[in-house]
């Protein structure tokens, strides 16, 4: 299963479990509450162990591969040259990004709506997306970067296809490097 159809498979027990919770009930709410800012802070906290265990390791190697073009233009997608170590960080970097956003949601949601629910929910899928975190699974669980671990990551696609991925073949890294090439003569 890919990771969007288990968000939707997660979400929707979540919601169910969630329906059968008494959210009146201030204890209950205080325990809802304080498990949300527990799971986030974890997930923080996860991901900034695995940023410095990739800044421990500092692998140089060099990693080459033609990113997809937007399905907008005619474009080639444009290559891009850079190492292990700075590719992971950009990753961690990105799922930091998605935490705050959801931070960001979830102070929306609860603090200015009053929605419970997505309290519990959010909880959950913390949990779920931290133990999903290719950069988690090579860093921290010590899997190896081979299949779906292997630089560039796939990308998660959608419910309906799968979306552009990295071309990392010799022909298209050498094809992105004679267009770049004739770029700057």
């Amino acid at each position: 299963m890919n990771s969007a159809t288990t968000n939707l498979v997660v979400s929707l027990g979540a919601m169910q479990v969630a329906r059968k919770i008494n959210f009146e009930d201030p204890q209950i709410l205080l325990s809802v509450r304080i498990a949300y800012i527990v799971v986030q802070a974890l997930v923080l906290g996860a991901y900034y162990f695995t940023s410095v265990k990739i800044k421990q390791k500092n692998d140089l190697t060099v990693l080459k591969y033609v990113e997809p073009s937007s399905p907008m233009t005619k474009e080639p997608g444009k290559l891009v040259t850079t190492t292990h170590r700075e590719y992971d960080l950009g990753e961690v970097s990105k799922l930091v990004r998605g935490v705050y956003i959801g931070i960001a949601m979830m102070a929306v949601l609860h603090g200015y709506l009053h929605y419970t629910q997505p309290l519990f929910i959010q909880s959950l899928m913390g949990l779920k997306n931290l133990y999903e975190a290719k950069p988690v699974a090579i860093w921290v669980l010590g899997k190896p970067a081979e299949g779906d671990l292997k630089r560039p990551f796939k990308g998660a696609g959608g419910m309906f296809g799968a979306a552009a991925e990295p071309q990392t073949d010799k022909a298209a890294i050498e094809e992105a490097e004679k267009r770049v090439g004739k770029k700057e003569e």
